[in-house]
């Protein structure tokens, strides 16, 4: 085994560990947290190295990386999460081709992709992205109007709403990491409240995810963590 696998191998093994001892502290049932590893500008063959260590999901989002990895991993049976701000001339590709979606904030892009995803491979998964803290440089729709879309996203054909996405702001050392994924549980739990059906909460990244954890994440995002140094951006997405 060469010195990249076993790095990787490694460092799924410390992951996983991390989660499920993140989980226990929370009060949370083993495997009740899943882990997506955040492979766009990674290559296949590190890709491989995580399948073959037991990792199925992985998250992009560069389109034209994407695809190229999904051709060339597709003997692997992998699922494949679209997790950056979606385009409405993308919409297409990214409806036949990806699982899940996590990046959705605007009616329009999910009626697009409702209707443009193909039957014959049921509803596509969905997150509508909350811009918890309201940033200006981040995508999301505001915390007050995260029910409205989400009812929407649920009223359409050809996608199932699974939850809420979250990217929050950098929290200074002295503040509390907790908040921004407190107040986005609480959100969800509204959310339930109304009646919609939810049962994902994509939040945490490499840095933070057990804090994330402990507020309810039901989905990490980590690449860094997993992958090391993430290489340069590809040209084009």
């Amino acid at each position: 085994m060469t010195g990249k696998k076993t790095h990787i191998a490694e460092n799924l093994a410390q992951i996983r560990a991390r989660i499920a001892q993140a989980s226990a502290a929370a009060g949370r049932a083993p495997g009740t947290v899943r882990l997506l590893a955040m492979s766009k500008t990674f290559d296949v063959e590190t890709i491989r190295d995580a399948v073959r260590n037991g990792q199925r999901a992985f998250g992009e989002n560069y389109l034209s990386e994407a695809v190229k990895k999904m051709d060339a991993l597709a003997d692997c049976g992998l699922e494949w999460h679209f997790t950056g701000p979606v385009q409405s001339n993308k919409t297409r590709e990214i409806a036949s081709r990806f699982d899940w979606v996590h990046g959705v904030d605007r009616d329009r892009i999910a009626r697009r992709l409702g209707e443009q995803r193909p039957a014959s491979l049921g509803p596509l998964n969905v997150c509508v992205q909350v811009n918890i803290d309201g940033e200006a440089s981040k995508s999301g729709v505001a915390p007050g109007d995260a029910a409205a879309l989400c009812e929407f996203v649920a009223a359409q054909p050809g996608l199932r709403l699974r939850g809420l996405m979250t990217i929050p702001a950098r929290v200074a050392p002295e503040g509390d990491a907790r908040r921004p994924y407190r107040r986005l549980r609480e959100l969800y739990e509204s959310l339930i409240e109304r009646g919609l059906e939810l049962d994902t909460l994509s939040a945490g990244m490499s840095g933070d995810f057990e804090v994330a954890i402990a507020e309810g994440a039901t989905l990490v995002r980590i690449g860094t963590a997993l992958f090391g140094t993430r290489p340069a951006k590809p040209v084009s997405g």
